[in-house]
């Protein structure tokens, strides 16, 4: 019987090394050697002819990514793998159990998947040119195992011919006007991992008594956190609670009404990191990937789409505001592993749902 990997389980695990990289960050340990892109592992890589890339982005942009590598190394064939962060995680788990190394390449949106992965050595080491020259360092684990590929937030929303700018809401403490009640929508922490980690740093900031007084609004409950902004891209919610930034900004290009909304206490930023596993197959196409991935071409489609990078090199999309200028509530990977069962059955019985 092949074992359902849980957060609990990865808690087991994560709380050890989370601990040991905190207290090691700020001695700076050297990076693994960065590894420059050679016509010799762009040829062992053709000889492999394939990865198999492991995709919690949204289908679009995983397939974007995927084909643009194709067209730039033709004779090596990318497979996507998308689906929800935990449900890679847990794939990736019974794989192993299995003995299968199917996974190449993975990003997850829930970095401590990683903490995991690495305890469990199945992630390897890889630091590429562009990484280290162009990235921030606390961007790249100290180990070169993972490193960040890009970032969003998770932010209120409106549609903007059902809700007028002077009148939308401006923070999570206006959503709970009487108002809006009726008229909020938002994802699950019980099925995203980016709403749970959005979830966690809310009820730690602004305490369970926000999301108490919340439920009292009629929210309408989805899953995932692209879901809230194609509510309000069609008309059918006025106000989004929490759901990807990165949706509205593209529905807003296309025409649809919709406006993004950084709150005034601090906006849910999510992580995304990518690593590379200790393939037996395709080893040195996934390091060519990962080289992509962190190249300027790589980069831009993440902005292209309208995720964020840390990328030096890379241009933002013009017109919207930088990374510095939002105010961010704090990441803590570890703390959503410790908290997240209790988080996702508190809010459960808070919602009813």
């Amino acid at each position: 019987m092949q074992k359902r990997w849980s957060r609990r389980e990865v808690l087991k695990t994560s709380v050890a090394a989370v601990g040991s990289t905190v207290f090691a960050q700020p001695i700076r340990a050297a990076l693994p050697e960065a590894e420059p892109l050679t016509p010799a592992l762009i040829e062992a890589a053709r000889k492999e002819g394939k990865i198999a890339f492991y995709s919690a982005l949204e289908l679009n942009i995983s397939e974007k990514l995927a084909r643009t590598f194709e067209a730039r190394y033709p004779g090596i064939t990318v497979r996507v793998e998308r689906s929800g962060a935990e449900r890679i995680f847990q794939r990736i788990g019974q794989e192993k159990d299995s003995h299968i190394n199917a996974v190449d390449l993975v990003c997850s949106t829930d970095p401590a998947h990683f903490i995991f992965w690495k305890r469990k050595n199945w992630v390897a080491p890889y630091v590429t040119e562009e990484m280290a020259k162009n990235l921030p360092r606390d961007k790249i684990n100290p180990d070169g195992t993972s490193a960040t590929v890009c970032t969003w937030f998770s932010v209120i929303g409106y549609n903007t011919d059902l809700v007028k700018p002077e009148d939308a809401p401006k923070s999570y403490a206006d959503l709970l006007d009487p108002k809006w009640k009726g008229k909020i929508v938002k994802g699950h922490p019980g099925y995203s991992g980016a709403i749970l980690t959005a979830t966690y740093q809310i009820s730690r900031d602004l305490g369970w008594e926000y999301f108490e007084k919340l439920a009292q609004q009629k929210v309408l409950q989805l899953q995932s956190a692209a879901e809230p902004p194609r509510k309000l891209s069609i008309g059918e919610r006025a106000v989004q609670a929490d759901g990807n930034d990165y949706s509205l900004v593209l529905y807003k290009d296309s025409g649809k009404p919709v406006e993004a909304v950084y709150a005034t206490e601090g906006t849910p930023q999510i992580i995304v990191e990518t690593g590379i596993f200790r393939s037996l197959e395709h080893p040195n196409a996934a390091r060519l990937f990962q080289h992509f991935l962190f190249s300027v071409e790589g980069q831009q489609i993440f902005i292209d789409f309208a995720h964020r990078s840390f990328h030096t090199q890379v241009k933002d999309r013009p017109g919207r505001p930088p990374l510095s200028a939002i105010k961010s509530m704090k990441s803590d990977p570890a703390a959503v592993e410790a908290q997240s069962e209790e988080i996702k059955a508190r809010y459960a019985k808070i919602f009813g749902v």
